[in-house]
This record gives structure tokens, sequence and C-alpha cells, in this order.
């Protein structure tokens, strides 16, 4: 008899979780937007642009891009320093809604500075480099700017060039 009290009541509680009756907990690292959603906030010191993201009615690609023409012209830089190939991958569009210039990729085991070079137009960016799980020869995800900036088809598989350092 008390087994079922104790899972009555604990039922009980749980259902009152996402009714107000126990309020979410806030992170420090959170806000709420006036739509309700909790939106994460950027850590002090962190760059404006850096966190720019598109407006949640953004449709279109120049919508969901949100670089400014000098991000782009610093990407399309040379990086002037040593790099070093560190393999081919093909790519698929990652999230368009995350900002900036970045490919994730197997072929990293720790974040850095890094470029790609699509061969098929010869151009290339400096990214971030973010490391995923899998195989070498899995593919990878590059963001919605640098696929733009080197010329590669938003919706196909293309093969790149990735360097490390830079």
């Amino acid at each position: 008899m008390q087994k079922k009290f104790a899972i009555f009541g604990v039922c009980l509680m749980l259902t009152g979780c996402g009714t107000g009756l126990f309020p979410p907990i806030g992170t420090p690292n959170s806000a709420t937007d006036s739509d309700g959603q909790m939106r994460p906030q950027a850590r002090p010191g962190v760059v404006e642009a850096a966190v720019r993201t598109p407006p949640v009615t953004a449709r279109t690609v120049e919508e969901f891009d949100t670089t400014t023409a000098e991000e782009r012209q610093a990407a399309a830089a040379a990086t002037g320093t040593a790099e070093r190939s560190v393999g081919a991958t093909i790519v698929s569009l990652g999230d368009p809604a995350r900002p900036g210039f970045w490919i994730e990729t197997p072929l990293v085991s720790s974040a850095g500075q890094g470029r790609v070079l699509y061969p098929g137009t010869g151009q290339s960016a400096q990214v971030e480099l973010i490391p995923i799980d899998g195989p070498a020869t899995a593919g990878s995800r590059m963001s919605l700017p640098a696929m733009r900036l080197v010329g590669a088809p938003l919706t196909g598989l293309v093969e790149v060039q990735v360097f490390s350092g830079g």
C-alpha cells in the first residue's frame, strides 16, 4: 500500500513540472525571450558579431546568412601562416541558423582555426574547425556562410580540402 502512495506522489510531482506549479530554475547563461522561450546569452566579453543569429522569420539564404561584407572578406583572405592538409571530406550544409564560418568534421580531433578549399571553384574560406565523432571517411557539415563563400552548391554534397592552422 505504501508503494502505491509513493508512486502516486511521484506521479503527482511530475505532472506539476510543466504547469507552473514548480517554476523552472533558470541557468546563468540563459534568458527568457518575449515569446517565453529560453535563449542562451553570450558570455561576458564575447564579440557581438560572433553571436549574431538569423531572425526567427528567416526563410531565404540572405536572411539566414548574417555575416557582414567585412567578415566575408576576412574569411576569404589568405592565412599568411603555415597550415597543413588534414584531408578531403564530403560536406553538406550544416545548421543554417548557426552563424559564422565553421566546419564540423571528423578529420580533426580538437577545435581550432583552419581553411577549406572547394576545388570546384578554387575558392577557399577561413573556418573554425569543430571535431565530431566518426571515422575520417565520414561526411562533414559546413556553415551556410562558408558554403556560399567558396561557391559550393547549398543543396549538394561536395568534396572540400581541409587545412588546419592559420
